[in-house]
């Protein structure tokens, strides 16, 4: 074995028996610091846009906060330009958003809590046939689905209505929310069940009172994933809204951009305002973001 310090240091350095070398720490932490500056730069830049006065975009300054920074955008953002007899539609915006999302989610995981638990505890004719259907409507672009769902909900009557949004909303996330709830939902024992059931329990009061209290974390999991699905979503919304009184966030803050002018202090203002409630939802919820993720993915 040499003795050589400087073979021993690089013997160290690049390999060691037992437990991570240090160079491969060094490596790990800083592939990882450098990626959460690239996911958080584009961030900040969008907080420096919204500080800038005069809707300056491009500039050679690269601070964060920016020279002669101000909250103007973020003022008419949420209360308007009463100089220029410019009113706020913010907070509408955000409750219109709110609404159909909040009812969407909450349909989506009733409905696939009950279809994902027949598909989990039942053998019926058509039900592998019916779980590879659902995960190929996962594999569809989003962009093909607009001229159907456009059709669809033009023949019940609902174009410029929230209900149709949430018809909209709720047909392409209810797939996805069956298949995360069933993966979770085969990871727990059948013979609480069967206690249940011997015991004199109805196959409803085993899902009710048994079923749903144990999956929690996957309920909570799919709420957040339908909850974010149409949260931000676009082109869905620009095909079934038109009305301004209905619109919801994003479509909202495209009326900063103009025809020959974009407002993009204002862009930027409303962006960050809109991720605070996101980002407070992704918190909350982080308890079972895990769990619901892990759990879910063991048999399926």
């Amino acid at each position: 074995m040499s003795t050589n310090p400087i073979s021993r240091f690089f013997r160290w350095f690049f390999y060691r028996s037992r437990g991570d070398s240090p160079f491969k720490t060094i490596l790990i932490h800083a592939t990882l610091i450098a990626s959460c500056i690239i996911a958080v730069y584009p961030a900040l830049r969008v907080v420096t846009i919204s500080l800038r006065p005069n809707d300056t975009l491009l500039t050679t300054d690269l601070r964060i906060i920016p020279e002669n920074a101000t909250l103007d955008n973020y003022k008419e953002v949420l209360f308007g330009d009463p100089e220029k007899n410019r009113q706020s539609d913010f907070f509408l915006w955000i409750w219109n958003s709110f609404s159909v999302v909040a009812v969407t989610s909450i349909i989506s995981v009733i409905l696939a809590a009950i279809s994902a638990y027949a598909f989990s505890r039942f053998r019926f004719p058509g039900r592998e046939a019916g779980l590879v259907f659902l995960l190929t409507t996962q594999m569809i672009p989003a962009g093909m689905l607009l001229l159907p769902l456009f059709i669809m909900i033009a023949k019940l009557k609902m174009i410029n209505t929230s209900l149709g949004l949430i018809i909209a909303y709720a047909v392409t996330s209810v797939p996805l929310t069956i298949w995360t709830l069933k993966g979770y939902y085969d990871t727990i024992p059948v013979d609480l069940e069967e206690a249940a059931l011997i015991d004199g329990a109805s196959r409803l009061t085993v899902f009710t009172k048994i079923i749903l209290p144990l999956s929690t974390p996957a309920l909570a999991i799919a709420f957040l994933f339908s909850f974010m699905g149409g949260w931000s979503e676009y082109l869905v919304a620009r095909v079934v809204l038109q009305k301004n009184e209905i619109f919801t966030w994003p479509l909202g803050i495209f009326t900063f951009a103009q025809q020959f002018t974009v407002s993009w202090g204002q862009f930027a203002a409303a962006s960050v305002l809109i991720a605070i409630p996101v980002m407070a939802l992704f918190l909350y919820s982080s308890k079972w973001l895990i769990s619901g993720l892990t759990l879910g993915s063991v048999k399926g």
